[in-house]
């Protein structure tokens, strides 16, 4: 057994927080949740991965095996064979039945045998992480897509529309860009910075992302305001 390996304690995962989604993979995570069903994503060689787990999807096998259904190929510390996961009584769970040689970790804690998923339960194999969805109207024997967001119709003043523009002008030029700073927002639409948080609190709750991390929630909304036409090509 390699160093790494032997150092590594029984309870202890070796992988580190996953940085933030880029604006384009955010999109993609949004799109998922409105499916209604079940997903995961994870990042393998720098490029986001998604699965929707819907319909006749009951098993998931993850390996480094190139035919796995997380194919997981560039990372040592995988096994061939290393876990599974299983949808059992309408409930996702992960196995892991000690086929691989470095165990699977559930929120940081290693699991023997079968665990319940629930939703944004952290996922790791070797050194990759993978996050489990399930929207709170998920139905995972279901196909049928939730309602389309009606963001588009969210009511804007004239400065909040100005705003949610600048918020999401770096997105636009850029899709690995992130969201405007409030000074660069500030700058942009001559309000003081005061002003600008003032108006951002309002639009996060308008679109109900008001409870995420107040990391998150930026980037959120300018997803979110660009997946659903409410800021435009046209408005840049």
């Amino acid at each position: 057994m390699s160093e790494v390996h032997a150092n590594r304690s029984a309870g202890e995962s070796s992988t580190t927080e996953s940085p933030l989604p880029t604006p384009t993979d955010l999109k993609a995570i949004i799109e998922a949740e409105r499916t209604g069903l079940p997903f995961l994503h994870w990042r393998a060689d720098a490029e986001q991965q998604l699965l929707l787990l819907g319909g006749a999807v009951q098993r998931v096998t993850v390996g480094r095996r190139p035919d796995s259904d997380i194919p997981l190929v560039s990372d040592s510390e995988v096994s061939r064979a290393h876990a599974m996961l299983e949808r059992v009584g309408g409930q996702w769970t992960v196995v892991d039945d000690g086929l691989s040689r470095n165990g699977t970790f559930v929120n940081g804690s290693r699991i023997h045998g079968r665990q319940p998923l629930h939703d944004k339960d952290r996922l790791c194999f070797g050194q990759t992480q993978v996050i489990f969805r399930e929207p709170p109207d998920a139905d995972s024997g279901a196909s049928t897509a939730q309602a389309p967001s009606n963001n588009a119709s969210v009511a804007l003043t004239e400065s909040q529309r100005k705003i949610l523009v600048a918020l999401c002008r770096p997105v636009n030029d850029s899709t690995a860009a992130t969201p405007a700073t409030n000074r660069q927002i500030a700058d942009e639409v001559f309000l003081s910075v005061d002003a600008v948080k003032a108006h951002l609190r309002v639009l996060f709750d308008r679109f109900g992302i008001g409870a995420l991390p107040q990391n998150e929630k930026r980037a959120r909304l300018a997803a979110e305001a660009m997946l659903d036409g409410v800021v435009k090509p046209h408005d840049f």
